[in-house]
């Protein structure tokens, strides 16, 4: 299943700006020969927000919701009339998306929506970030579904602070990340495992490839095969293909296709079903082939 909402071509930021609306189109375009059941991404409901953002958080981001252009939140983040309804949307269809598959509808579901959600914190919009999609889809599915035990794990180019602020004293809740470091937000060290010891980081340096990139992966889907949880969540960016203008790691579609398959793998020996949302990846041609071959990765049938 493909969850989207055309709010998401209407987030506007600066002209030059990397997460710009142009990702979207080549996301969509590159999954529409894959033929996917389509739904729309409703909005979010407050309370799901809530379980991850207080209330005075969200109060703050409507406030500073612009009635036209667009103002900076800080250096890189940014809002436009439309934006927080379009955070809202990913939000809402990443929550939308944990409700079907948990209700047999399909095995796994992408949510193809802007902008990306891995580095919000709890009290702070930043890279490119609102509101921390990821976090509060798992939240869904503990505290609305009643599962004992949810993962999300990250494979954007850069470390989901954000995920791992909204979680690290989630009991419940196994993070695990791999990023290239040094890079922007400068977390995500492996000396950062969680209240619990719940969290798994895998830092890789630059200019490591697919190889390296494998091996971090095959040991973070050991340990999510261990966890055994109900539900896999999986923020999705590709920017650390070897196209990507914003880091220095050398991963192909290939290498997104192998590590889709290890998490994919772990998720079916433990029984749960995937919900993937896309956070980054900057160069257009890049991103849309290594989101299709992440989607085709996830629907592969069961041999």
């Amino acid at each position: 299943m493909l969850y989207t909402d055309a709010s998401a071509a209407r987030h506007l930021t600066p002209p030059g700006h990397p997460e710009q609306v142009a990702r979207h189109a080549a996301v969509l375009d590159a999954l529409a020969p894959l033929d996917l059941p389509r739904r729309d991404c409703p909005l979010a409901d407050e309370a799901d927000i809530l379980r991850c953002h207080p209330d005075r958080y969200l109060r703050r981001l409507q406030q500073a919701v612009p009635a036209q252009g667009i103002v900076a939140l800080d250096a890189d983040t940014h809002m436009s009339p439309h934006s927080l309804d379009a955070a809202l949307r990913a939000v809402g269809g990443a929550c939308a998306a944990v409700d079907a598959v948990l209700g047999g509808e399909d095995e796994a579901a992408f949510v193809a929506m802007r902008p990306p959600g891995h580095h919000a914190e709890r009290e702070t919009p930043m890279g490119f970030c609102l509101l921390g999609t990821a976090a509060i889809a798992a939240k869904r599915g503990l505290d609305h579904h009643g599962l004992d035990r949810v993962a999300v794990v990250d494979f954007d180019v850069h470390h989901g602070n954000g995920t791992q602020d909204l979680l690290w004293d989630e009991p419940r809740a196994f993070f695990a990340s791999t990023h290239q470091m040094p890079l922007y937000p400068g977390t995500g060290r492996a000396s950062e495992t969680g209240a619990h010891g719940q969290v798994m980081n895998a830092p890789l340096r630059p200019g490591s490839g697919g190889a390296e990139a494998l091996a971090a992966w095959t040991a973070i889907a050991a340990r999510l095969a261990e966890w055994r949880p109900g539900l896999v969540l999986i923020s999705a960016g590709f920017d650390a293909h070897a196209d990507d203008p914003l880091a220095n790691l050398m991963w192909t579609e290939r290498d997104f296709a192998a590590i889709t398959r290890l998490i994919r793998d772990a998720a079916r020996q433990a029984g749960a079903p995937v919900v993937s949302v896309l956070e980054g990846g900057y160069d257009l041609a890049a991103l849309g082939r290594s989101a299709r071959a992440h989607v085709e990765t996830l629907r592969e049938t069961p041999t």
